[in-house]
């Protein structure tokens, strides 16, 4: 499914966007399971986590619906987080984010909980899914190529990250498209300066010895982890002792969220 000049540019630029990814009829279904969540919990979306001023969150989406556990667990997704983390990687958080419309600011430059490569290689990954097409106009992704082997965090290394960087792009690309990003890489949503909102599904993954964004065996009802398969279960690292014992350290949860 990836050739290897993709495969390339993911190593070396730090992110790789696959167009045309998902049918519309999947992002259909993804849209409108998102925007009934958004109506069910209003102003209280996204507090089992982190909330962001002038966007919408959703967090535990695995808690919340088939279709996003059915969207983590696909051969082609898991196969792209492997390329980034290899073997030994379980999902770390499934998170939906809609910026607003006519944003007054974007996201500061930052790397997801603020990983930096150890010794062992890379440990942070997000897959994207984009519900809605990325403009340049309505809120896109902005990365920095290259970054993720720097060993370093932005705010380390600019005055103010909320402020463009020289080599920053802009990274677009139509509905249904899926942007891999090795998390490492500085990156940050831009300004959504259009009247419409501007979702994403946002699939984190970490590799298995670093503790998880957010905890899922105690975020998922019970009930519904003793439906899971092997497999899901597995991937959750729901019977995981050493994952239990990461969740209670002390740790970055997010790269800029207070």
């Amino acid at each position: 499914m990836v050739t290897q000049k993709q495969r390339e540019q993911l190593d070396q630029q730090g992110f790789l966007l696959l167009t045309n990814f998902s049918s519309s009829v999947l992002m259909d279904e993804l849209q409108e399971a998102i925007e009934s969540l958004f109506s069910q919990e209003g102003e209280e979306a996204g507090s089992e986590f982190k909330q962001e001023l002038h966007s919408r969150r959703l967090s535990n989406l695995v808690n919340k619906g088939e279709i996003f556990r059915r969207l983590i667990s696909q051969p082609d997704v898991l196969e792209l987080v492997r390329l980034v983390l290899g073997k030994q990687y379980k999902l770390s958080s499934l998170n939906a984010r809609s910026a607003n419309p006519q944003q007054p600011t974007g996201q500061p430059l930052h790397a997801d909980m603020g990983a930096i490569v150890d010794s062992h290689g890379p440990w942070v990954c997000n897959i994207i899914w984009l519900v809605d097409e990325f403009t340049e106009e309505n809120g896109c992704l902005r990365v920095v190529p290259g970054s993720h082997r720097e060993n370093a965090l932005p705010q380390d290394s600019m005055n103010d990250p909320l402020q463009a960087h020289p080599q920053e792009v802009n990274v677009t690309g139509p509905r249904g498209s899926l942007i891999v990003l090795n998390a490492h890489l500085w990156h940050g949503g831009t300004a959504n300066r259009t009247a419409n909102p501007r979702t994403a599904l946002h699939g984190f993954f970490c590799r298995r010895d670093k503790p998880q964004q957010q905890y899922q065996k105690k975020l998922i009802a019970p009930v519904l982890q003793r439906s899971f398969s092997p497999e899901l279960r597995h991937l959750l690292a729901l019977d995981d002792s050493e994952n239990d014992r990461l969740a209670q350290e002390q740790v970055a949860r997010s790269g800029f969220l207070k």
